[in-house]
């Protein structure tokens, strides 16, 4: 499985990330080894998303970061 996962920081900024290993990943987040979320610790997983094929899931990151995808976010209240 390939996950898009959204973390809100301890800044109030949303992180939006993807991984085949989730619990790897936000263990990494968690412990500073991200360089992205280092200094914006503790985080705290808001929502993530699991697709079959990792194309389909960088695309709906991608989506996400965008304008669009950000209004989307909030319009659905996921962080």
């Amino acid at each position: 499985m390939h996950y898009v996962y959204l973390l809100k920081c301890s800044d109030n900024k949303t992180y939006i990330g993807c991984t085949n290993d989730l619990r790897d990943r936000i263990k990494r987040h968690s412990s500073g080894e991200i360089f992205a979320t280092k200094n914006r610790l503790p985080l705290k997983l808001s929502v993530y998303f699991a697709f079959n094929n990792k194309y389909i899931a960088f695309n709906f990151e991608k989506y996400l970061k965008s304008g669009s995808g950000r209004a989307f976010i909030k319009r659905h209240k996921m962080v």
